[in-house]
């Protein structure tokens, strides 16, 4: 079987062995190209479509997926308007007819042995699994110690649920209404929708393909960014009780990066102005 799957007419699962789409939400990084690049160089089993779903407010210009990708399988361009990445995710879901939708962020890369190794976890799951979390590796410098924030990324190797390389079972998700779309950002909607799953009486397993997670430079809005993140965890205590992060095995994500960056710049401006800045400062209730 192996040996004929490049071989398949896209849009149809190789073989019959795995019915998927792959759905990708995207901002128009650069790397989305790269990603779609390694799509196409796949060995494996081929989707019946890629869904790419342009979440940029103004949509120009048009992303191009390309040749390559293009002949690998059936590929689609949705305008998701800008309103984050859970309603990006819901509107590609949305899309596609495949039994299994593999959402892919659009800053990862996977090897050309990825939709084998999908096709692998995904095969003789019991009907009450819902979804299969890939394997993360976020690569770090090798000439020198890590930076906070790199190491804030790096964490995401041992976290659960996260969505930059998850197929889930299509009727699941339509069994819960999807993502919670009042999280507007990448942050907490995944852990919000693990535990819906659960709570409805699906299983989450992790499986063994791999995806690598490079890590992206932190700019002057990633801390601001960050910090909003707070708003989601109180949602998230809202929605599931105080004890959210215990169910959802979630750690404090990277507020810690966020609080670090603070200090280190209160210290940089001096005592005084710190001070003054501080008492400035409204306080803010972190949810958990």
């Amino acid at each position: 079987m192996a040996t004929h799957e490049t071989h398949v007419p896209p849009g149809s699962p190789a073989g019959g062995s795995l019915d998927y789409a792959i759905v990708i939400p995207t901002v128009g990084r650069p790397s989305l190209h790269e990603l779609l690049g390694d799509l196409a160089a796949q060995t494996g089993p081929r989707p019946r479509e890629v869904v790419i779903v342009d979440d940029r407010r103004d949509p120009t210009p048009p992303i191009e997926p390309g040749e390559s990708v293009r002949r690998w399988a059936p590929v689609r361009v949705a305008a998701g308007l800008g309103r984050g990445p859970a309603a990006a995710r819901n509107l590609g879901a949305d899309l596609v007819t495949a039994q299994w939708v593999a959402f892919l962020d659009d800053d990862v890369r996977v090897g050309p042995e990825w939709a084998k190794q999908l096709r692998d976890d995904l095969a003789g799951l019991s009907g009450t699994v819902a979804a299969s979390q890939a394997r993360l590796t976020v690569p770090l410098p090798a000439d020198r110690a890590p930076t906070d924030w790199e190491r804030s990324t790096a964490a995401l190797e041992h976290s659960h649920w996260i969505t930059a390389d998850m197929a889930f079972r299509r009727a699941a998700l339509l069994a819960v209404d999807g993502f919670d779309e009042r999280f507007p950002r990448a942050y907490r909607e995944d852990a919000d929708l693990a535990l819906r799953l659960r709570r409805a009486g699906w299983e989450l397993v992790r499986g063994q393909r791999r995806v690598t997670h490079p890590v992206r430079p932190a700019t002057r809005g990633t801390s601001l960014r960050v910090q909003r993140g707070n708003a989601d965890d109180a949602l998230m205590r809202r929605l599931h009780g105080p004890e959210w992060r215990t169910a959802a095995q979630a750690g404090r994500g990277r507020f810690r990066w966020h609080a670090a960056t603070v200090a280190a710049a209160l210290t940089a401006l001096g005592a005084g102005t710190a001070a003054l800045l501080l008492a400035r400062r409204p306080r803010a209730s972190v949810g958990g």
